[in-house]
């Protein structure tokens, strides 16, 4: 992990930023690995355990879904057996996880840190972000370890992989964004957390991550790709790392457009809030 974001710092000597952004991105360089080595801090496995996580959530999906409940699915280029569906699955629930998880942090993000709020002079811009970007990058020992297990399965590696880092900033703007607006309402309604946890629920199961779009009636399916953004990520993590093939180009413009508007929203509110925080922590 500390590769991963070490190696961000190395931007620098390539793009032309001024200093006052380049010490607040240093700062927030700093803030995501000191939190990624708390969460794995003393532990004997450390960073390994992100890995291991992801890897033991493979393994059960493809387990329950393959094995008890005996569900195919057929994939384009992917060979039909017992381990395809768990894939398929897995491909969907990675970007998910990071999202669920990055939020639910987010939300905490700023009643979590009254002495930063109050005492210190602190770029509070920064805090939502923190949890945003290390679930992130946890995720990203996943989404190795899938790319992975599709190449040995299928002997190849599809070019469409160099098309990642496009969703990712479509994902992490929808998830910077509401993480933004969650971590600013929290500081007024404490309930927000809660209760973010019960629409999360319900999101998901919205949402065509553990069973196909196509089960999904034919009158309600294209509201659920326009409406719904996490439709269009999970299914072009699918597109891209699972099929070689991006099927679903309209959705993912309209929901990078979707997650843009989102952040912006999200960080006005945030902002137009923030100077009151102090005040209420």
């Amino acid at each position: 992990m500390r590769g991963v974001v070490r190696k961000a710092g190395k931007l620098k000597k390539w793009l032309p930023i001024n200093e006052l952004w380049w010490a607040k991105f240093d700062l927030l360089r700093a803030l995501v690995r000191r939190d990624l080595e708390a969460r794995y801090k003393g532990s004997i496995l450390g960073n390994l355990w992100p890995l291991l996580n992801q890897l033991s959530q493979l393994l059960i999906y493809t387990y329950v879904f393959s094995i008890v409940l005996k569900v195919k699915l057929s994939l384009k280029g992917v060979p039909e057996n017992n381990f395809t569906f768990g894939l398929w699955l897995f491909a969907g629930l990675l970007p998910w996880i990071a999202f669920s998880s990055g939020l639910i942090q987010a939300a905490n993000s700023v009643v979590g840190q009254p002495n930063l709020v109050k005492k210190v002079v602190f770029p509070l811009a920064l805090l939502p972000l923190v949890p945003t970007l290390s679930t992130f990058i946890e995720s990203s020992f996943g989404l190795m370890a899938l790319i992975f297990f599709v190449a040995v399965s299928t002997h190849t590696l599809h070019s469409t992989l160099a098309l990642l880092p496009l969703i990712w900033i479509t994902q992490l703007l929808l998830t910077a964004g509401l993480g933004y607006l969650m971590a600013g309402l929290t500081v007024f309604l404490r309930d927000i957390p809660q209760t973010l946890g019960v629409i999360l629920n319900i999101w998901l199961y919205l949402t065509p991550i553990l069973y196909p779009a196509t089960a999904i009636p034919e009158t309600w399916r294209n509201w659920v790709f326009w409406l719904n953004p996490m439709t269009a990520i999970a299914e072009v993590y699918r597109d891209l790392v699972l099929v070689g093939e991006v099927k679903h180009w309209g959705e993912w413009g309209a929901t990078t457009v979707i997650s843009a508007i989102v952040f912006c929203i999200g960080f006005l509110v945030y902002k137009r809030l923030r100077p009151a925080f102090a005040d209420v922590l």
